[in-house]
């Protein structure tokens, strides 16, 4: 995923971490954790699912400017105006719904902080096509809308998946997408990467 390194550089231009406290909410394994500390002051992972949480504690146990906690969005286990920089990605999928935890990004990020929300463009690119797909309900008009509404802005990018065997690609296929299509899919993209665009969804606040 991003092995172009796209993602990174575009948000570290419209809100360095330098010296920051970084929110990545939804830190899942924490496989996100480890670059934000090299140069943030303090890093702080969420993540709702106590065994994921787990594991990002093991992965960051030598980063002492690292904490995972176990907590959700809509009620996160942070002070008031204590954060810099919100990093969520493939977390806020729909827009509609998670209001709740808007008004909780709010509440914790400090004046002159910013907030990431990465998302799927299913409007373009190979996996955006198959997204729509396998989800032909997700309406992408109505969530930007959403995102306009909420105050945020968006910066379309496109990264790739890469993988280093059709094995590796079969296996992320099945676990993105029901078994037949999964298997329709490889059968129509016979390389080993494909295009993938992406939201970068952002606000000032």
């Amino acid at each position: 995923m991003d092995p172009d390194g796209v993602l990174e550089p575009a948000m570290w231009a419209l809100r360095p971490w330098d010296g920051a406290t970084v929110l990545d909410l939804g830190c899942g394994t924490g496989f996100h954790l480890p670059a934000f500390a090299r140069k943030a002051a303090r890093v702080v992972g969420v993540e709702p699912h106590a065994g994921l949480a787990a594991a990002a504690r093991r992965r960051t146990a030598g980063l002492p400017n690292v904490t995972v906690r176990v907590g959700a969005a809509q009620a996160l286990p942070l002070p008031d105006s204590s954060v810099d920089v919100v990093h969520v990605r493939w977390a806020y999928f729909f827009g509609p719904g998670c209001e709740p935890g808007l008004a909780e990004l709010d509440r914790v990020l400090r004046r002159g902080g910013a907030a990431f929300v990465i998302d799927n463009d299913a409007t373009r690119s190979t996996f955006g096509r198959w997204f729509r797909r396998g989800l032909p309900s997700y309406d992408p008009a109505a969530v930007e809308r959403f995102w306009a509404r909420q105050g945020f802005r968006r910066e379309p990018l496109t990264i790739r998946w890469a993988f280093g065997s059709r094995a590796d690609f079969a296996a992320v296929l099945r676990i993105e997408f029901p078994e037949a299509l999964a298997e329709e899919f490889l059968a129509e993209e016979p390389g080993l990467e494909i295009d993938y665009a992406v939201n970068l969804w952002w606000r000032y606040y």
